[in-house]
């Protein structure tokens, strides 16, 4: 019986991310390699070549054991499980117009739970451990003036590591209400006003580059984008540099989204009010903005205070009178 699932997954990339939802780089990888590790697993499972699996091979029980598969033996966490599941449901909903034979076996897929994930505080910067770590690239090189730019502008505008590392240097406007345009989640342009001192250090920059407008912003001494990865590892390096002058930062798990957080955190406590910081961020989901309440300790406690003390004295304990007491009784 020939295959129909590689067809069908084909379709999935090409017509589904590719024209109708005109998904990014990033989120094509990311399913790609979710099928990858899906594929390989089936054959180790079923004996079966990748090119001649076929949907119904792809039934509950093999995706239920994948998604096994990557925590226990491949030591995800919850949280990537549930993206890898989110992926399948994906292209198993896709499939359920496409291949109605089948749709006993993808609606058993797509009846499969994603798992309860432990809610945990974001971590942010404070401002003196944001201040150290932008402070700690040795500005009298290159790449330690690159890299000061990126963490400065990492916590001033809160982009994603994607968003950084994807800016031009024509995405950036420098004047009297200096700006710079990015393309985030969902290909959605957003556009984020600079202070000062970002201005300052851009235009600084901006000298070193070549004055093309579609050269990486943030190159690498060979001239290609810094990827994700690499900005990772400068982010390690300067977290255990400045670690020295700052210690509080030696006890934080801190990578490249904490700068996000960052200055998420730093516009709360500036008054700014959840609305507006979603639409700074990029965020689809305003609810996605509410994790920053959560984790904002000062303000929890600057609420106490507005909030008249209780009486201290115990409570009474509630006497029934005799009459309730009896009603309950011969109830």
């Amino acid at each position: 019986m020939m295959s129909d699932l590689a067809p069908l997954l084909q379709r999935f990339f090409t017509d589904k991310l590719d024209r109708h939802l005109n998904a990014s780089p990033h989120t094509k990888a990311a399913y790609a390699d979710t099928f990858r590790l899906l594929l390989t697993y089936a054959q180790q499972a079923t004996g079966i070549a990748p090119s001649a699996l076929t949907l119904a091979d792809l039934d509950a029980d093999l995706i239920g054991g994948f998604l096994q598969h990557l925590e226990t033996d491949r030591g995800n966490s919850a949280a990537t499980r549930n993206a890898r599941r989110a992926a399948l449901r994906s292209f198993f909903g896709y499939a359920s117009y496409r291949a109605p034979d089948a749709i006993a076996t993808i609606s058993q897929v797509l009846a499969i739970p994603a798992k309860r994930t432990k809610t945990t505080l974001v971590s942010f910067l404070t401002a003196a451990e944001a201040e150290a770590l932008i402070a700690a690239p040795d500005t009298r090189t290159w790449l330690g003036r690159r890299d000061r730019l990126l963490l400065h502008l990492g916590v001033q505008t809160g982009l994603r590591v994607s968003e950084l590392v994807s800016l031009r240097v024509g995405d950036l406007q420098i004047g009297p209400h200096s700006q710079l345009e990015c393309v985030g989640k969902g290909r959605k342009q957003r556009v984020i006003p600079l202070q000062k001192n970002a201005v300052q250090l851009v235009t600084a920059w901006l000298s070193e580059l070549p004055s093309a407008p579609d050269g990486s912003l943030f190159p690498t001494s060979t001239g290609s984008p810094l990827t994700r990865a690499a900005v990772g590892k400068l982010v390690a390096r300067h977290v255990h540099a400045a670690a020295e002058q700052c210690p509080s930062l030696a006890g934080k798990n801190i990578t490249p989204h904490t700068l996000r957080h960052t200055c998420a955190m730093s516009l709360l406590h500036a008054g700014i009010d959840t609305a507006s910081i979603a639409l700074w961020l990029g965020h689809a989901n305003i609810q996605t903005t509410q994790i920053y309440l959560h984790a904002d300790l000062e303000l929890k406690r600057r609420t106490l205070e507005r909030v008249a003390a209780v009486d201290e004295r115990p409570p009474a304990r509630y006497q029934a009178s005799d009459a309730l007491i009896a009603f309950l009784k011969n109830r």
